[in-house]
């Protein structure tokens, strides 16, 4: 008998782990999709190369590093995530909290911070945090976009003015101030060659999907300018050479010293990767009929991910909305896409190393900035900036905080400030009001006072409502209506306490109607009950409080009330 209980739960935890865990249902409309996955996966392959090149160089690490995470955290994710869409690599995001890292702890801390970053994601999804992301608001959400938009941009800047851009500690880790700083230094001979590549790549990233939708204008871009760099005598920097193999798995060295120093990089990397990855996540899951995700399955899967890419020396990873909805609108529908976009990378590696390796920084310094720009939508902007003062400080707080200081502390302070104003609204929602007794009018009416309160009773409300019941005068009885309270908590119920003790301290008895089963434990508990002057003076119905209230009025006061 005993057993019973504990074999339940043994049952519930397993299918809870089986959930969390790859299995065939995965690729049960493989059958159907494949065709579709494998276009799919081939044009999102040839869209996150440059991509992955370029965010690896930005973070400050090499472009190597940006194709490894492509590759082994696209992979990972794809088997493990809990999307059936979802692409993952090297994000614009990801670079924007990686530069400071790297400036202050080195690229070698990466891969370690990659691998503690990616523990903590893991967790968050087995204790099923990923609903989580559902608590940050819209104009947060596109504030921090802006900023990091601004972010990437400007971190090309370097890359454009310099052959040799500079050093960690050499510039300010704020990106701004570091592009100023590096065209101030700017090597005039180099800034022509560099703007014409970066030219050529963005015209040709916007009139090749005129052309034709299919047509990568980012690849077509780069390999231009890399011919050019190869035939003509120009200064270019290139990315130099690549190793034509994936490196060996190996735990990064990390002292406990040295772990310690990591602890809070690595939870800013790990907020990041989860905020991202279910943001795009929950994107995804709307652009076509691609079946439900998984939010606490997908936290799993981009830990494991970013664990997989710090073993092989990579960077965190994050879901990419960009090449995820690159990958929709190719036709790709099961995670077949997104395991084909990681071997086309891969097989870059295998044997086209030595190309790439020739691909001039400016070139992709020119796809950052442009893919930069396609961040931002204008029509998001003016929508934002024209609905609540609220919400448009909000979004315009998040972005600037993104740009002068740091991404995650600009989400919590959006979030802080949009909480503010939302809390103050739901205060302004609650309201009292006094009421005339029903039925016909009695001589009695004259000393009661029917409260009624409406909307929710909490903290933020609480001395709004305790101000405006304790304001009454030459009453005898105060019938408080409470069946119109939308919620209440601790603090509203405390105040309904300190309310009924008030009056009751002046000679004025109060009487509570209509208190809903779901509050009152609650007004059980704190007291609310317990504080009237007698268990009577608590009714289920108007009428009967009020002709309570009358008669209680007639035996204090006897004729005076005729």
């Amino acid at each position: 008998m005993d057993a019973a209980p504990h074999e339940r739960r043994a049952r519930r935890f397993a299918r809870a782990v089986r959930a969390l865990l790859p299995s065939t249902g995965d690729y049960r409309d493989l059958k159907r999709t494949w065709r579709g996955d494998l276009v799919a996966g081939v044009t999102v392959g040839i869209v996150a190369l440059p991509l992955a090149l370029g965010f690896g160089v930005s973070s400050g690490l090499t472009a190597e590093a940006g194709l490894v995470t492509a590759i082994v955290a696209g992979l990972l994710a794809a088997v493990f995530g809990g999307s059936n869409v979802q692409v993952s690599g090297p994000t614009g995001a990801m670079v924007v909290v990686l530069v400071p890292i790297v400036a202050s702890h080195g690229a070698g801390a990466v891969a370690a911070i990659s691998v503690l970053a990616g523990v903590v994601v893991l967790a968050a999804g087995l204790l099923r945090l990923g609903r989580a992301v559902s608590f940050i608001p819209w104009p947060v959400i596109e504030g921090f976009t802006l900023g990091i938009a601004v972010i990437i941009f400007v971190q090309q800047v370097p890359l454009l003015v310099s052959p040799t851009p500079a050093g960690a500690g050499e510039h300010s880790s704020n990106a701004v101030v570091a592009a100023a700083q590096a065209v101030a230094g700017a090597d005039r001979a180099y800034v022509p060659w560099a703007l014409g590549a970066a030219a050529v790549v963005v015209a040709c990233m916007l009139v090749a999907p005129r052309i034709h939708p299919a047509l990568p204008g980012s690849l077509i871009g780069i390999a231009i300018v890399t011919v050019l760099a190869v035939v003509l005598p120009t200064p270019l920097a290139v990315i130099g050479a690549l190793p034509s193999s994936l490196p060996a798995p190996a735990f990064p060295a990390v002292g406990p010293a040295t772990l310690g120093d990591l602890a809070m990089p690595a939870l800013t990397v790990a907020a990041l990767a989860a905020i991202e990855s279910l943001l795009s996540a929950r994107v995804a899951a709307s652009l076509a009929d691609t079946g439900p995700y998984d939010p606490d399955r997908e936290l799993v899967g981009q830990g494991v991910a970013s664990i997989g890419s710090g073993l092989f020396g990579g960077m965190p990873a994050t879901g990419a909305i960009a090449r995820t909805a690159v990958n929709v609108r190719s036709g790709g529908r099961s995670r077949l896409a997104s395991i084909v976009h990681a071997a086309v990378l891969l097989g870059v590696v295998l044997f086209a190393s030595g190309p790439v390796g020739a691909i001039p920084l400016a070139a992709l310094a020119g796809v950052l900035m442009l893919t930069a720009v396609r961040m931002v939508h204008l029509a998001t902007v003016r929508s934002l900036l024209r609905s609540t003062r609220a919400d448009a400080s909000a979004f315009l707080l998040t972005a600037i905080v993104t740009v002068s200081f740091d991404l995650i502390v600009a989400v919590v302070i959006g979030v802080l400030f949009a909480g503010i104003f939302a809390l103050r609204g739901l205060a302004g929602a609650t309201a009292v009001h006094r009421e005339e007794p029903p039925g016909p009018p009695s001589p009695e009416d004259a000393r009661i006072a029917i409260i009624r309160v409406d909307g929710p009773l909490f903290f933020a409300a609480a001395d709004k409502v305790f101000d405006a019941v304790t304001a009454l005068r030459d009453v005898t009885v105060v019938v408080l209506r409470m069946s119109r309270i939308e919620l209440v908590d601790a603090t509203g119920a405390r105040v309904l306490t300190d309310i009924v003790q008030t009056l009751e301290r002046r000679g004025v008895t109060v009487l509570i109607k209509g208190v809903q089963p779901g509050h009152e434990e609650l007004f059980r508990t704190v007291g609310v009950l317990d504080s009237l002057r007698h268990r009577n003076h608590l009714f289920e119905d108007l009428p009967a409080a009020v002709e309570h209230a009358r008669d209680h009025v007639r035996r204090r006061f006897g004729a005076r009330t005729t």
